[in-house]
């Protein structure tokens, strides 16, 4: 049953408190529904997808998803504002709740196709491209960037730039309070290497009020992530989710009350939609990479890892696959115990 739109605008204005970062390679739909069950009010973020891909590609493929993954963002790359209307028309046909454009993506493929993170030295530019999209779309059209690029360490460039897409139509902000370096650092690096400042983001809030400032970068445990609130109005965790999945699960919790669950039984909540995914053809390795780090840091963790990374891949790996690797984990957390 669809849900009543008032509602759908009440879980969307709660799910700011806490995000999933938008990571190439990695939140696809499996692991978007596996984050819905951990944390069954946050808003989840797609892949980067190009404009010119949601056009012209495989839309089921690019752009279907289960509903319960709402509140569910999609984020498009693209710097032609013509071609980004378009993309975002199509979004919402989709049943999107929001599309976010990329502007803090280092990786030289990006910037060779003039998008990503080499756009925020063309804030007039992106203001052009937030208000096609905006003016194409009912749903809210969002900015993802960084603080500068390179050496530019002005904070008045950095709310220029906020300040020209926030007139030309979007109301948020999410900021990942690092420089991207476009020369000289990978993309794993620039996740790394530049410092943070999230000072910037706490004065972007104190500076314009007015808008939506969610903080991304470095947060990587619940007591961090908690700590930003009170300032701005969210956190967007990326490969600290990923990585620690039940980090984000302990995060909604401390925010919301609710009770924490234990891993195996969200493990178990995946298992109708493992056997449905699998009865279409799916294989497991596709759902199963997402969960490995579920008991990161337990007792019997790599255990757990070693036997979904070694039986997945196999033909008709199933759901039986994943009672053995729950065995073996509860057995060495036993022996621990004991």
């Amino acid at each position: 049953m669809t849900q009543p739109a008032s509602d759908a605008a009440a879980r969307y204005t709660a799910s700011l408190r806490l995000s999933v970062a938008p990571m190439m390679d990695w939140t696809d739909r499996h692991c978007r529904y596996f984050h819905r069950l951990l944390a069954p009010g946050a808003r989840l973020y797609t892949e980067m997808v190009h404009a010119n891909a949601v056009i012209q590609g495989d839309r089921e493929r690019l752009l279907g998803f289960d509903r319960s993954e709402q509140p569910l963002a999609l984020q498009l790359g693209g710097s032609d504002p013509a071609l980004l209307a378009q993309a975002a028309r199509i979004a919402q046909d989709w049943g999107y709740d929001e599309v976010n454009l990329n502007c803090g993506c280092p990786s030289d493929r990006v910037q060779a196709g003039r998008f990503g993170a080499c756009l925020m030295r063309e804030p007039a530019l992106v203001a052009e491209c937030v208000a096609a999209m905006a003016g194409a779309v009912e749903i809210p059209i969002t900015v993802k960037c960084r603080l500068g690029v390179d050496e530019d360490n002005s904070y008045e460039n950095f709310l220029n730039f906020v300040d020209q897409s926030a007139n030309a139509g979007s109301a948020m902000f999410i900021v990942h309070a690092r420089n991207a370096w476009l020369k000289g650092l990978s993309p794993k690096e620039n996740r790394e290497v530049p410092p943070l400042r999230y000072e910037w983001a706490h004065q972007l809030k104190a500076d314009r009020p007015q808008l939506q400032v969610v903080l991304n970068g470095g947060l990587a445990t619940v007591e961090a992530a908690q700590a930003q609130l009170p300032a701005l109005d969210g956190v967007m965790l990326g490969r600290a989710a990923y990585h620690d999945p039940y980090l984000l699960h302990r995060l909604e919790a401390a925010q919301t009350g609710a009770p924490l669950l234990p891993r195996e039984a969200l493990l178990r909540a995946m298992r109708p939609y493992i056997d449905e995914q699998l009865g279409r053809g799916l294989a497991l390795k596709h759902i199963t990479r997402h969960l490995l780090g579920l008991y990161h840091g337990q007792p019997g963790g790599r255990a757990f890892r070693q036997v979904l990374s070694e039986g997945a891949h196999r033909a008709g790996a199933d759901w039986t696959l994943i009672e053995q690797a729950l065995a073996v984990t509860r057995a060495q957390a036993e022996r621990v115990a004991a």
